[in-house]
């Protein structure tokens, strides 16, 4: 009677069986609920219930930001970048070829016909006047083009630089092309007329001075070119400013070092031992070096407003 009453035992389910239940049945609470990571492939279902990968989408990551670019797209950037540089260069070369008499007569030869007649050019190989034609264009075409040159660098570069960094920089194009073109005007108008006036009056007169064009060319072209870059010594300290590299105060100790390295630089660069002509140079560089130490300055001040 007693044993009539007594409920009846449940069956032991195995504990394997346990086990297999509890996966199955996380399985389907798993696959039934919506994740929502990001995989690296979209998926397209079928008429099951499987889905089959389709292809491949960018997401962006931590470690590869958005926008970001691989080595074979760099490459087609560089290259995209190196045509339009090219093409713009040969049309603007094209273009002053229409005035290379003028370019000629004029800016080149221009100086010296104005600093002295103690210097006569001449010409000592039968494709001289051709190769001298062929540089005065070119380095005429590279010189007005040079703004477009250095806008094809800057966008290039700017794809890697961050939102504040883009803001505060959109001025450098034109402020490279500022400090250049100064420094082209101060070689030409300045340091190029001393020059040539001091090796027309140098030395014996018993010795004729007939220059190679050839040589007279690399000259004038070394000058400006020296020159232009000499002038972009307040974008050189933007740029190091910008990356921490160099600080106002830094500049500010070794103010008067620079100053006598600078004198020193344009007593060796100047040919006349004249004092004069010797600050005429040494002074603008010692104003760009002012001016560099303002630039630093205020580029250290928006570094640590951003901070």
């Amino acid at each position: 009677m007693n044993q009539a009453n007594e409920p009846t035992p449940s069956p032991q389910i195995p504990e394997g069986n346990q086990q297999g239940r509890a996966d199955d049945d996380a399985a389907t609470e798993l696959s039934s609920t919506a994740t929502n990571y990001m995989t690296p492939y979209e998926t397209v279902k079928d008429d099951g219930d499987e889905t089959i990968p389709n292809k491949r989408v960018h997401s962006a990551t931590e470690s590869e930001p958005e926008g970001a670019l691989n080595f074979m797209e760099h490459l087609e950037e560089i290259r995209s970048r190196l045509i339009k540089t090219t093409v713009a260069l040969l049309v603007v070369t094209i273009f002053c070829a229409t005035y290379a008499d003028f370019l000629v007569n004029e800016i080149l030869i221009g100086p010296l016909k104005r600093s002295t007649e103690g210097l006569v050019l001449q010409n000592l190989v039968p494709y001289g006047q051709v190769s001298l034609y062929f540089q005065v264009v070119f380095f005429a075409g590279f010189i007005i083009s040079f703004p477009f040159i250095a806008w094809q660098i800057w966008q290039f570069v700017a794809p890697g630089l961050h939102e504040h960094e883009r803001k505060a920089s959109r001025f450098s194009i034109l402020f490279i092309s500022l400090c250049f073109f100064a420094g082209i005007a101060f070689g030409y108008f300045v340091f190029l007329p001393i020059s040539l006036q001091f090796f027309a009056g140098f030395g014996t007169s018993l010795i004729k001075n007939n220059i190679s064009v050839q040589d007279y060319v690399s000259f004038f072209i070394g000058t400006l070119l020296t020159a232009g870059l000499v002038f972009e010594l307040p974008f050189i300290s933007y740029i190091l400013s910008k990356i921490g590299l160099l600080t106002p105060a830094f500049m500010r100790f070794y103010r008067k070092h620079a100053i006598v390295f600078l004198l020193i630089v344009a007593a060796i660069v100047t040919p006349s031992t004249d004092l004069v002509t010797q600050l005429i140079i040494g002074l603008p560089m010692i104003l760009l070096y002012e001016l560099s130490i303002l630039i630093s300055a205020h580029v250290n001040r928006n570094n640590a407003a951003l901070r």
